[in-house]
């Protein structure tokens, strides 16, 4: 086979990967489409205890977990651009930066639910909370653990992806000629971050006037 071959046909198959990937980001949107769907629902239905529920949760936390993976989001963007560059050993440690961010942010999540639930806000054990408004704010964080769950586990996901992209760099496997891969995960990262731009407001800032 022909090199101008070889390249049509590497064209063609990274043009399916592309296309792959953006119909799995899709369906991820729909997903999470649902989920926003269902706590604006709920939200409408019980405004006042959302916001009272709201302000259980640790501010300060959810905005450096917000700083932390925002940050990640740059370093990912940077370690493709840096690879289609030709700048290997740049896209190395680009990706183990952000590897080492989404790994703090899971640390600094499994922390806040361990407060949670030391602080018995987990709706179906014995919710902390009590009164009229208490159906309202369990139905909030019981949205809360579901959504911020949900979303922990595609980052976890995605850290899977990180470490062979991060081996496959290393190793020489992804170079400038084949970066693509490198930059589909910096797409899914992206969705991951996109979530959370979205969790978080809706999360820790639904008491601040």
């Amino acid at each position: 086979m022909s090199a101008s071959a070889e390249a049509v046909g590497r064209r063609a198959n990274d043009t399916d990967s592309e296309v792959g990937l953006w119909i799995f980001l899709a369906s991820e949107v729909m997903f999470f489409g649902l989920l926003f769907y269902g706590y604006t629902i709920t939200r409408i239905n019980h405004p006042q205890a959302f916001a009272d529920a709201s302000a259980h949760t640790d501010l300060l936390l959810g905005s450096v977990n917000a700083f932390v993976l925002f940050t990640s989001s740059l370093t990912m963007a940077l370690a493709a651009r840096s690879l289609r560059l030709g700048a290997q050993r740049a896209s190395v440690r680009l990706l183990a930066a952000t590897l080492a961010l989404g790994i703090l942010f899971l640390a600094i999540k499994c922390y806040e639910y361990h407060v949670d639930i030391e602080s018995h806000l987990v709706p179906w054990g014995d919710f902390a909370v009590s009164g009229r408004l208490a159906g309202g704010e369990r139905l909030f964080f019981f949205m809360y653990f579901v959504m911020t769950g949900a979303h922990a586990i595609h980052l976890t996901v995605g850290l899977g992806v990180l470490s062979v992209m991060l081996v496959g760099v290393a190793r020489g496997t992804y170079t400038e000629q084949n970066s693509q891969a490198v930059e589909l995960a910096a797409l899914y990262w992206a969705l991951v971050d996109t979530v959370w731009i979205f969790l978080y407001p809706i999360l820790y800032l639904v008491h601040r006037p």
